[in-house]
């Protein structure tokens, strides 16, 4: 396990409260930060929402141990505000027929971690409420798409929300809200949200996770490794040429 000292990701940077520039920080986040993690969590999802889905010492210890790339979060003013988490899963295993998020993730504990796996599939994303109207989502996932990047991984992955999709259930299914969503007759706050952040659509997924207002539906979203899929593709066009190459990432 990497020690504090030792940051696997570390990027300063400016959001802005209004016209006033706030300084910024995404970096792996340590054993030291639990406590200000499991607050942001707690102060995110307030009850109703259940205490037991909010991340426990055991599951961020998992996090930092078996994939602390995939284990970011956010300081302004050099307060905790928000997290990300990823692990890495072959595409098989993405795209199973019992995918759901809790198989996949083993229920937030990531032993389901694939050191070769292909795929940065997202598990949580999580900003503090107050800190919201600085954008500080879509610069986690940018963070993840970096780490993808450096990674040489083929693409990131994850299940978005629905939860607009309870006020139009009676005349939609699923996959017609989404379409709905991406004619922009419809908004949805997390499928427009991921939209905004890069992520495309790759199919409904029903059963994904228990959730009232999405009627337990996640819509699969990727964003696609620009640097390796030009290199995948560069190397099948080789091929069919008979030309073969050694790239390696």
């Amino acid at each position: 396990m990497r020690v504090a000292s030792e940051r696997f990701y570390m990027k300063k940077m400016y959001v802005f409260d209004g016209d006033k520039p706030m300084e910024a920080v995404i970096r792996t986040y340590g054993r030291e930060d639990f406590q200000a993690l499991i607050r942001v969590q707690q102060e995110s999802f307030p009850p109703p929402f259940p205490s037991e889905l909010w991340w426990n010492e055991e599951q961020l210890a998992e996090h930092i141990t078996r994939f602390p790339e995939g284990a970011l979060c956010v300081e302004v003013a050099g307060e905790i505000v928000g997290s990300i988490t990823g692990l890495r899963v072959d595409e098989e295993e993405a795209h199973a027929a019992d995918h759901s998020w809790s198989a996949i993730t083993d229920n937030g504990y990531i032993r389901t971690h694939r050191p070769n796996g292909d795929t940065l599939y997202i598990v949580d994303i999580c900003i503090h409420p107050a800190f919201r109207k600085f954008g500080l989502g879509k610069w986690m996932m940018q963070s993840m798409y970096e780490v993808v990047v450096h990674l040489g991984l083929g693409r990131l992955l994850g299940g978005g929300r629905m939860p607009g999709y309870h006020r139009h259930s009676d005349t939609m299914l699923a996959e017609e809200y989404v379409s709905a969503v991406m004619q922009g007759a419809l908004k949805d706050p997390v499928i427009t949200f991921l939209l905004r952040c890069g992520r495309t659509p790759v199919q409904v997924v029903p059963n994904y996770l228990e959730d009232e207002e999405s009627l337990n539906y996640a819509l699969l979203m990727e964003w696609r490794n620009p640097f390796r899929r030009n290199v995948d593709q560069m190397e099948g066009v080789n091929k069919i040429n008979g030309i073969h190459t050694h790239n390696k990432y």
